[in-house]
């Protein structure tokens, strides 16, 4: 059972952790990191040209003393940009004092400013790799890119555990594990700022689900919190993250940015973070208990952190020397990164085809095979010669999710391109939408009066109206879509507004795939049922200052039915199918089903039983669930592969790579039986409260503590050939274990396995553990027949868990089981070690 999570409790003990810092900080030791990660607790080296040591610290001082009151209230908070390049937030300087502004982008798969920039998979499929040195390869891409564009600070990368299969922004983030998540984030922000880019690790902390995000209290024990949703952070602030965003959500019971236990007592004091907080995009709530809990700066504007933190400071609830120590800490690290030089670094070129070439990779090295039966994968032969592609993400290329992780590419080929390409001449390679996402135009004659709605154009300053009626002969469901390039048109159906304007991000980030046509124009939809009968339709549009397009389409039963029907023709005249399945996450909302969106799961059946020798390619934010699963001969998940990911994908069918991609989270077999299901309370939350009751039972965990049998594990992930595991040796060393194995490619091709360690609890401790956990992997490329001896130390931290009571970590010592495999629920090898006590 999970330790009690009682709102008083909770705080008590997650205060009492400030007490903790030598033990958390330095006596627990860091979380290992793989060959190939880069050690743990060294930050990388300053740019050239920043300020060091006592230097730059006379400087700072120097600088503090010359600042008037509003000047360094100005340094607190965001502001509009006079020049803006597109980007999240602006912090102006201070120009007499050479002090330069802060230019602030969103960028967890790239830059996202208005220029293009590269398009990298989502984090998710970056993690998906195991590769700590992948993820710092991904962190260099947007570091550069980011100074070449023109930014000082991205915001990235997300850190928070995919805790719940619903959120929204699960493909942002990395993993259910702590671990792993651990390993990542510290190359990725490492990655970053070799560039000279400063990154800003987020959401702490707790915000794991899109839903209530603002106002939701989250409660979590210390334990809970520090063997969980820390962890990733930890190993940040561990890595030198220049900055950490505060999260939206409450936690046990304090608006996160305005928590002294979190950022002042744990943050600062017992991790020994030296950058600065800033809030997420309005979460600050607060003026004195912000700023004196630890929050440094207010984004996007300056409604606590302006006129009301400098009436603050005049009329004495908060002390001048506590704005002073905020601009201090931002300073510092602008210094620190060289952006109070006299001469501040040249800004690098953009270099998009180096970007492209690490996208590339981590589509292929990310990309999961969930399932592959009777040969269906790799192409080859006949099946590699008569190929219909299905879906409209085989047309239309599916980049990336909505909301603040949108990039708009410099390009993006369609799969359909990439397989036509890769398949050759002589190939005869067909495609059939299957399912209509931007709809068809509303024949003329239906509406009276009659007009043209598919291509209408408003001039300038002018305003087009009509209103017309259409009969429908029987019930039917209609999608309408609205398509525009300036202020959306008004369209009401029978009295009805069908695409209101939406309050929040919800009207802004309407999704990677959906919120836009493949023209670039704008996109809303709604589906109703329409009952037989007369119906009153009124369109409104203006043209604005710059004029505008728009267009309204449908989509019906007929012809959806018609798609549907085209899809199962295409597939019998081919030798194998490749479908395109998606899901389109966004910041903003949380998923409402794991099942796939529209007629997909039919779209599915029909096809697979027209052509057994079919491939779902899956373009989803998160775990999906399956009941068409046992009918396809092949999935393969692909997440949101970015700008390279259709050239990706056609190397993964033909075999060019091997998948070599593992799932960094569990794939339920049912929706009820997940670590939140049918628990409100955990997930979405009751009354605005929600309780991490499942306590250090994360993700895969979970499965294991409770014995459900999820549809794939964590770590799961087949390869086209084949693996095994023998002489598996352990043995204790300095408070931890060495761990040896051979990995052997059993296959007749060149292949990439992920071997996975987990140990198992102690029993020499009277807390709550993990019946598995994972501590440690390998990820291997072997030609055929060859072996490899993998030596992997696990350190004191795998073997520890978190005691409440005396606030620190503690060594699980005794007998401990460890176990070997290709993912959590498959572990051929397994062995016990004594791990001795310090």
């Amino acid at each position: 059972m999970s330790e009690a999570v009682s709102r008083r409790s909770a705080m008590r003990v997650l205060a009492a952790a400030g007490t903790a810092g030598t033990a958390l900080a330095a006596g627990a030791c860091a979380p290992g990191v793989p060959p190939g990660a880069g050690a743990p607790r060294t930050p990388p080296t300053a740019p050239a040209g920043a300020g060091a040591g006592a230097k730059g610290a006379a400087r700072i001082d120097a600088l503090l003393e010359r600042l008037t009151l509003d000047e360094k209230t100005a340094l607190l908070h965001g502001a509009p940009d006079p020049t803006s390049l597109g980007q999240a937030g602006y912090v102006p300087g201070v120009p007499r004092l050479g002090i330069p502004p802060l230019r602030l982008t969103d960028g967890p798969a790239g830059v996202r400013v208005a220029r293009p920039a590269t398009a990298l998979p989502a984090p998710v499929l970056l993690a998906s790799a195991f590769d700590p040195a992948l993820a710092r390869e991904y962190g260099r891409v947007i570091g550069r890119e980011g100074r070449a564009l023109g930014q000082d600070v991205v915001l990235s990368p997300m850190v928070n555990l995919i805790r719940t299969p619903y959120a929204g922004r699960n493909f942002e983030t990395f993993a259910e594990d702590p671990r792993l998540t651990a390993d990542l984030v510290g190359e990725m922000i490492r990655g970053i700022q070799d560039e000279g880019l400063i990154a800003t690790v987020k959401h702490f902390a707790l915000n794991n689900q899109e839903h209530g995000r603002d106002t939701v209290d989250v409660i979590a024990a210390e334990q809970t919190l520090h063997e969980t949703e820390l962890r990733g952070f930890e190993a940040a602030v561990a890595a030198g993250a220049g900055a950490v965003m505060g999260a939206y959500n409450k936690v046990n019971g304090v608006h996160a940015c305005e928590s002294k236990p979190l950022l002042d007592e744990l943050l600062r004091g017992s991790w020994g973070f030296d950058g600065w907080v800033m809030s997420d995009w309005d979460a600050t709530h607060s003026t004195v208990a912000a700023i004196g809990a630890g929050l440094d700066m207010e984004m996007p504007g300056g409604t606590h952190f302006g006129g009301p933190l400098r009436e603050a400071v005049r009329g004495g609830s908060v002390p001048e020397s506590a704005v002073d120590l905020a601009v201090h800490r931002i300073l510092a690290t602008m210094d620190r990164f060289g952006l109070l030089a006299a001469r501040p670094a040249a800004r690098p070129p953009r270099d998009s085809a180096a970007g492209a070439r690490t996208a590339r990779k981590v589509a292929t090295a990310g990309a999961v095979l969930l399932r592959n039966e009777h040969g269906t994968l790799p192409l080859t032969g006949a099946a590699a010669r008569s190929i219909a592609v299905i879906g409209p993400t085989g047309q239309v290329p599916f980049v990336g999710g909505g909301g603040s992780a949108h990039v708009t590419p410099d390009g993006a080929p369609t799969p359909l391109t990439a397989i036509r390409r890769r398949a050759g001449n002589g190939s005869t390679v067909r495609h059939a939408l299957g399912e209509d996402l931007y709809g068809r135009p509303l024949p003329a004659k239906l509406l009276t009066p009659a007009a043209d709605l598919d291509a209408r154009a408003v001039e300038p300053g002018r305003v087009w109206s009509h209103e017309a009626e259409f009969r429908l002969a029987a019930d039917d469901e209609w999608t309408l879509l609205v398509h525009y390039t300036g202020k959306r048109p008004v369209v009401r159906l029978d009295g009805q507004e069908l695409f209101p304007v939406r309050q929040g991000v919800a009207e802004y980030f309407a999704g990677g795939l959906l919120g836009s046509a493949p023209d670039g124009m704008s996109v809303r939809r709604t589906t109703l049922a329409l009952e037989a009968g007369t119906h009153r339709l009124a369109v409104t549009a203006e043209g604005g200052d710059k004029g505008q397009r728009f267009r309204l389409r449908h989509t019906t039963g007929a012809t959806r039915a018609a798609d549907l029907a085209e899809a199962v023709k295409t597939a019998k005249a081919a030798r194998s199918v490749v479908l395109f399945a998606y899901e389109d996450a966004t910041e903003g909302r949380d998923r409402t089903s794991l099942a796939l969106p529209g007629g997909q799961e039919r779209l599915i059946e029909a096809v697979a039983a027209a052509n057994p020798r079919t491939t779902v390619v899956l373009n989803t934010s998160s775990s999906t669930t399956m009941p068409w699963l046992s009918r396809t001969g092949a999935v393969l998940q692909m997440y949101y592969p970015g700008q390279e990911g259709a050239g990706a994908t056609a190397d993964l069918l033909f075999g060019d790579v091997d998948p070599g991609g593992r799932l960094t989270q569990t794939f339920p077999a049912d929706e009820r039986a997940t670590p939140v299901g049918g628990e409100p309370l955990r997930y979405p939350g009751v009354g605005g409260r929600q309780e991490y009751s499942e306590g250090v039972h994360v993700g895969h965990r979970w499965y294991d503590a409770q014995r459900v049998t999820p549809l794939f594990p964590f770590g799961h992930g087949l390869s086209y050939t084949t693996w095994q595991y023998e002489k598996l040796t352990v043995r204790p060393q300095r408070s931890g274990l060495r761990v040896e194995f051979t990995v052997r490619n059993t296959g007749r091709r060149k292949g990439t396995e992920v071997a996975q360690v987990y140990v198992g609890p102690s029993a020499d401790l009277e807390l709550d553990q993990p019946v598995r956990a994972l501590a440690g992997y390998r990820r291997l490329v072997l030609a055929p027949g060859q072996a490899e001896r993998v030596t992997l130390d696990i350190d004191a931290r795998a073997l520890s868990s978190w005691d409440p009571e005396q606030h620190t970590w503690v060594l699980g010592s005794g007998r401990r089981q460890v176990f070997v495999g290709r993912s959590s629920r498959e572990l051929p090898l397994r062995s016990k070690a004594v791990v001795a006590s310090r």
